[in-house]
């Protein structure tokens, strides 16, 4: 882990070289966990304002969509409703008769963006993205380097999704469906996680569709192949707000995860995916937290929870705890506990490859822990709760008839 420690050290000096020369960008990321509606006006409303403000010019990009026509068009009727003046870029391998080549290098094209306020990425797969945008040699495009010149010079790179998944220099490419493989198997570098597009930086790697589809997991073995020691996940119809100075903040209908990696140490001499002291937070709608000094402020109208009030509860064990919201859920449990920690286990069917393996989940409030509330105690934010991960053994079949 020391290693890992290192190369983010060094990677943070880099950064802070850039930025005394004058290189950082200047401009905003609003990245979105993906299932945006058309009514989160609060997303829609932020991308909008900064790109500029009503008659923002804001370029869609389908580029990773499996129909483009129609997403570009959905996404630039939601713009169009919200105030904005968008147009579509025909970057799109799926855009029948385009060469999509040829028009990632349109000069012309390169130059509406370079011009615009903002960018918009719709969702699909992010590899179509990472593949149109460079060259078979890996260096850019004329379109992407007129995204790198719009975010550099203060302007908004928005994307859903795939157009989430390719915020961070490594992505999830090709992985399966499942993210029980995942921590069962690794990654495979070159299929299972590839290069993204790094608008974020080199230090944090971003997932999406977090709680809905307990891909926090699946993030723990890519980060430890990457030497990743923060990582950032969003739920459905949520974005948070990334600006210049690497402030996040959280906006729409849920929240999203922060992974932190840096005193946590992984036994690579024991079979199974294994990690011990890592650090898990809950980022509600509204809550903020800074990517360069790690430190959280919890939204308005937020609390610490007062330990004389929480509820006595009973052993919390969650029996999948890569459920829809089920990680959340735990933790908004254990903040408004008088327990210690809470326990859920993650396995698959007993038709699944290895049935038999699995894998215990643990949380434990530490020291550094901190949980808020609001008035009406419907939200919570929980942040630096301890979660350690071992290899356990599912018997089969784990349950009978009467």
């Amino acid at each position: 882990m020391g290693k890992r420690v290192w190369l983010t050290l060094a990677l943070a000096a880099v950064c802070a070289r850039a930025l005394a020369a004058g290189d950082a960008p200047r401009g905003s990321l609003v990245i979105i966990g993906g299932g945006l509606r058309i009514d989160n006006a609060e997303v829609w409303e932020r991308i909008v304002s900064l790109a500029g403000g009503k008659g923002a010019r804001i370029a869609v990009l389908p580029t990773a969509a499996q129909n483009p026509a129609k997403e570009a068009q959905l996404t630039a009727d939601a713009l169009a409703r919200y105030g904005a003046r968008p147009f579509v870029v025909p970057v799109a391998p799926m855009l029948a008769g385009t060469d999509v080549r040829k028009t990632a290098d349109d000069p012309v094209l390169a130059d509406a963006i370079r011009k615009a306020g903002g960018v918009f990425f719709t969702g699909g797969d992010q590899a179509r993205i990472t593949a149109s945008l460079r060259r078979a040699d890996g260096s850019k495009t004329a379109v992407l380097d007129a995204l790198w010149a719009l975010y550099r010079r203060g302007g908004v790179i928005a994307g859903t999704s795939a157009g989430a998944a390719i915020m961070s220099s490594t992505m999830f490419h090709d992985p399966p469906l499942d993210v029980m493989p995942v921590l069962k198997n690794g990654v495979v570098d070159g299929k299972d996680i590839a290069p993204g597009l790094g608008f974020i930086g080199t230090d944090v790697f971003v997932d999406q569709h977090l709680l809905a589809r307990g891909r926090f997991a699946r993030m723990l073995p890519a980060m430890l192949s990457k030497g990743y020691t923060l990582g950032l996940g969003i739920d459905e119809n949520t974005a948070v707000v990334v600006g210049p100075s690497r402030d996040v903040t959280v906006i729409g209908y849920r929240g999203a995860l922060v992974l932190d990696l840096a005193q946590a140490t992984t036994d690579r001499s024991q079979p199974g995916f294994n990690l011990t002291n890592a650090r898990i937070s809950y980022l509600d709608s509204g809550d903020r937290f800074n990517l360069a000094t790690r430190t959280f402020v919890p939204g308005p109208g937020k609390e610490p929870v007062d330990r004389k009030y929480v509820e006595h509860r009973p052993p919390i064990f969650y029996t999948d705890i890569l459920g829809n919201t089920a990680v959340a859920d735990l933790l908004e449990k254990l903040a408004d506990s008088d327990l210690q920690r809470a326990v859920g286990v993650a396995f698959g069917g007993p038709d699944s490859p290895s049935p038999e393996r699995g894998f215990e989940f643990t949380f434990t409030r530490v020291p550094d822990s901190a949980e808020y509330v609001t008035n009406r105690e419907d939200a919570y934010s929980v942040y630096r709760i301890r979660m350690d991960v071992r290899p356990v053994r599912v018997h089969q079949p784990f349950y009978t008839t009467e």
